[in-house]
């Protein structure tokens, strides 16, 4: 394990053909990291000199083939092979998959015995990164799998933190997926993250109805007055600052989520869209719940733009400062 106060922080390229690499090199340029942490991506070694040359990022970038020969000034790249990569802006191909997989399983790999402190992510394409060995709707779910506790796709920004019951699933299987025992988990998963990751002792929390209006007294639907609100009582009992459930429309119309440290939404598009429409640029995707610190910018691998140097680092900056924050948080604590 490196030195707390210069942390080892991984880097996963996610698709070659996105934003990915783009994104992680100005990052890496804008940032100055130089005593604070040593930055070390799993990637393509030849790829990634390729892409600085392509968006003309001016910084050091080193070839490692061993973690005890990092250079704690540059931007050190694990080499995962010697293989030519045809990079294609814009396009999903099963190269660009395996690239995306090698990178995220080679750094989950140092993450596990370690030899990294924490890991941020570059942005996947869920399809052609599936393999007969990796079959996962994200990188959550594989990391669930890998680590210690339980995952929890957890939405943090200076302005709102958002997590949610209810992750990558159709519609339509919400709320047979939304039980008293995930309520109660979820809303302890907030709670410790709350206070270990982000330092907030007294931590107050929100949930979203599942139901437009809270199901208006059963008129829209009785899923509010049978589950969610006796769990949200339940807990509050045991001590949790614990409230709602909240009709989300008038909770974000009103500002009433600045009231509160973090919200939980039912489902993936109730906590994403008021996320991203605040704060998309800066927000960050944490996994909480596990034994290790990963974030990710909170975009995907955006084909539209990829390899016309437009791409904005800004999330990326703001995950990788994120995790830092996290690990010092977690060490406090």
């Amino acid at each position: 394990m490196s030195n707390f106060f210069s942390p080892i922080i991984g880097i996963s390229t996610g698709d070659p053909n996105g934003i990915g690499i783009e994104v992680i090199l100005k990052s890496l340029e804008k940032i100055n990291f130089i005593g604070k942490f040593t930055p070390v991506i799993f990637s393509n070694y030849n790829l990634i000199e390729e892409q600085k040359r392509i968006f003309n990022v001016n910084c050091e970038i080193i070839p490692i083939n061993n973690i005890e020969n990092l250079s704690r000034n540059s931007v050190n790249v694990f080499n995962i092979n010697n293989k030519d990569f045809d990079i294609e802006f814009g396009k999903s191909n099963s190269d660009g998959g395996e690239i995306s997989r090698l990178s995220l399983r080679l750094a989950v790999e140092f993450l596990k015995n370690s030899m990294i402190d924490g890991l941020v992510t570059g942005p996947i394409n869920k399809n052609n990164i599936q393999n007969n060995d990796f079959n996962f709707k994200g990188h959550t779910d594989f990391l669930d799998s890998c680590f210690n506790g339980q995952a929890l796709m957890f939405m943090v920004s200076s302005e709102i933190k958002i997590a949610l019951l209810t992750e990558h699933i159709p519609i339509d299987k919400v709320v047979g997926e939304i039980t008293t025992e995930l309520i109660k988990t979820r809303i302890k998963l907030v709670e410790s993250s709350l206070k270990n990751d982000f330092n907030i002792n007294k931590p107050k929390i929100a949930v979203l109805s599942i139901n437009p209006h809270v199901g208006d007294g059963g008129v829209i639907g009785k899923h509010d007055d049978i589950i969610l609100s006796p769990t949200i009582q339940e807990v509050s009992k045991s001590g949790i600052d614990i409230s709602g459930p909240f009709a989300s429309d008038s909770f974000f119309g009103t500002n009433m989520y600045k009231s509160f440290d973090a919200t939980i939404a039912s489902y993936h598009d109730q906590g994403l869209i008021p996320f991203k429409t605040l704060t998309f640029g800066n927000g960050v995707n944490f996994t909480a719940g596990l034994d290790i610190v990963r974030t990710s910018p909170d975009h995907g691998t955006a084909y539209d733009i990829a390899g016309k140097n437009i791409a904005n680092p800004s999330s990326f900056s703001s995950a990788i400062l994120e995790a830092l924050n996290i690990i010092k948080n977690r060490k406090k604590n």
